[in-house]
């Protein structure tokens, strides 16, 4: 544990999961380009992207099951085959329902990685390494979209369609070598944890799970923090810059940048606050969540087209959501026993990705009525349009937020059972400012 061993293993995991995020991220950047390639409305297109996440989030709960049983380095290896052999499919297809099988095989394949690589985490490193290294791997894993806002979007430019996601695919096949030379389960010297014994003390184990309010919080905080970030970059973002703002196809793409720089940014303060604060993780999500609603909230109520610096806001604010999201998974890891982690963190991981696919495709439908299907795309993706449905977002989310104060408060009730009180943030502020004062009243003296 948390040697340079440990390290290696992190690394390549790192990599693996960097490799998924660039394959989950292509679509977003090559939005304007599958609009043209091929030819459809705003709902049939947003299918590209919410199959993916309904099959990312469908295999969430099975991936953490065989996580358990079989463990994380199967599913890696697993996971990137399929990336490699969908994104194949999506360079070659020519037709909207090809493309969707394309999209579903890497679905399928991102859904073993990101959960994979935690459970490496916790199985290599111990203390205070562990919340820290989760941020991490989020924050890392996000260099994948600037590996698709720059060098892939280049190729794509400048190559067409089939090279860009022909050398995508390649890179599946590079970090699945690495992965299978460098990565084990757990270190040789380290206690194996209690298997799983049959199929149905799976199951059991997964209800139990489920049943935890603590999964549940880390489930409702994935919830509210990845989505907008998610529904932004892997599908409307580009479409919304470019048709809606006027930006440039090469602008647009880098500025899907900032949203990337912002989770590492952010994502070290957040794991540094999450490991001296843990009573008070739910109050860092839902402060995230604010501050992306009220972003969002003065983009689309500017009149006229908003400004640049107010969209880098707005771009920043989902950002810190990224990792803001991973809070989650501490929830999850807090909650639940070692042995079905992998089950617990596929619960969680459920959350932002089924959130994304409702808002990815009611958006589509609204876009569809408000700017006339089958209309050409600059008034199908005019701002107008984009005001109308980007308020899906608010209603989903709020839905999420009541969801989640309903779990912290089953949380703290059985904290309090075990003699920890954990009061509103207010009260521990104003108690906490009481005790200075005597300090210093008693330094005066």
């Amino acid at each position: 544990m948390n040697t340079r061993t440990s390290w290696i293993v992190f690394w390549i995991g790192a990599l693996a999961y960097m490799v998924a995020v660039l394959q989950r991220a292509t679509m977003g950047v090559a939005g304007v380009a599958a609009v043209e390639r091929f030819d459809a409305s705003a709902a049939a297109f947003s299918t590209l992207a919410v199959m993916q996440l309904v099959i990312y989030a469908g295999m969430q709960v099975p991936v953490g099951v065989l996580i358990d049983r079989l463990g994380p380095r199967v599913l890696i290896l697993f996971g990137l085959g399929l990336l490699a052999v969908g994104q194949v499919i999506l360079a070659i297809a020519d037709q909207l329902g090809v493309a969707v099988l394309g999209r579903i095989l890497v679905g399928a394949g991102d859904a073993a990685i990101f959960v994979s690589v935690l459970r490496l985490i916790s199985s290599w490193f111990t203390g205070k390494w562990v919340p820290q290294l989760s941020q991490w791997i989020g924050n890392i894993g996000q260099l994948g979209q600037v590996l698709s806002a720059l060098p892939f979007a280049w190729v794509l430019h400048r190559f067409g369609w089939s090279p860009a996601f022909l050398s995508a695919a390649a890179l599946c096949v590079l970090a699945l070598v690495l992965v299978l030379a460098t990565v084990r389960d757990r270190p040789r010297d380290a206690p194996v944890p209690p298997p799983v014994g049959t199929w149905g003390q799976s199951v059991r184990e997964l209800g139990m799970a489920l049943r935890r309010p603590g999964t549940q919080l880390g489930f409702w905080s994935h919830f509210t923090t990845q989505s907008p970030g998610t529904v932004f970059s892997l599908l409307w973002g580009i479409p919304f810059m470019v048709y809606g703002l006027g930006f440039t196809e090469g602008f647009a793409a880098a500025m899907l940048l900032v949203v990337v720089a912002s989770g590492i940014a952010i994502g070290p303060v957040l794991g540094l606050l999450s490991a001296r604060y843990p009573y008070r993780r739910s109050n860092i999500v839902l402060g995230l969540v604010f501050a992306i609603a009220v972003a969002w909230a003065a983009v689309l109520l500017w009149p006229g087209t908003p400004p640049l610096w107010l969209v880098i806001i707005l771009l920043v604010a989902m950002g810190a959501g990224g990792p803001g999201s991973l809070i989650g998974f501490d929830f999850a890891r807090t909650y639940n026993p070692s042995r079905v982690l992998g089950s617990a963190n596929g619960l969680v991981n459920v959350g932002g990705f089924s959130a994304s696919f409702v808002i990815m495709f009611l958006m589509g439908v609204i876009l569809d009525l408000v700017g006339g299907h089958g209309g050409p795309p600059a008034e199908v993706y005019s701002l107008h349009s984009f005001r109308f449905a980007m308020i899906v977002q608010f209603v989903v989310i709020a839905f999420g937020v009541v969801m989640l104060f309903r779990a912290r408060r089953r949380t703290r009730s059985i904290l309090s059972e075990d003699g920890i009180e954990v009061g509103p943030v207010w009260v521990a502020m104003i108690a906490r400012l009481r005790r200075k004062d005597g300090r210093d009243g008693q330094d005066a003296s």
